[in-house]
């Protein structure tokens, strides 16, 4: 039996989580600036985004020592 953290399905789980919430704390941060889409300062979104995705990153390895075995969730019940 493969350790949970080297199968594909975890990684791909994980991947998925942390472009999920780098998007949505990029999105977050992209509408709290009202004065326009040029205004925006890229690089604190940027910011922001990436340390979204790094927490969601290291949740994901804490999921994988506990939950289901396949996955990077913290369940412990399978998908079906």
């Amino acid at each position: 039996m493969k350790r949970r953290l080297m199968t594909g399905q975890f990684w791909g789980d994980t991947i998925e989580r942390m472009v999920r919430a780098g998007a949505s704390s990029a999105l977050a941060t992209i509408g709290t600036d009202r004065i326009g889409i040029l205004d925006i300062a890229w690089p604190g979104v940027g910011s922001i985004a990436a340390g979204a995705a790094a927490v969601s990153l290291l949740m994901s390895i804490v999921a994988g020592t506990s939950g289901d075995p396949t996955t990077a969730g913290f369940t412990t019940s399978s998908r079906g």
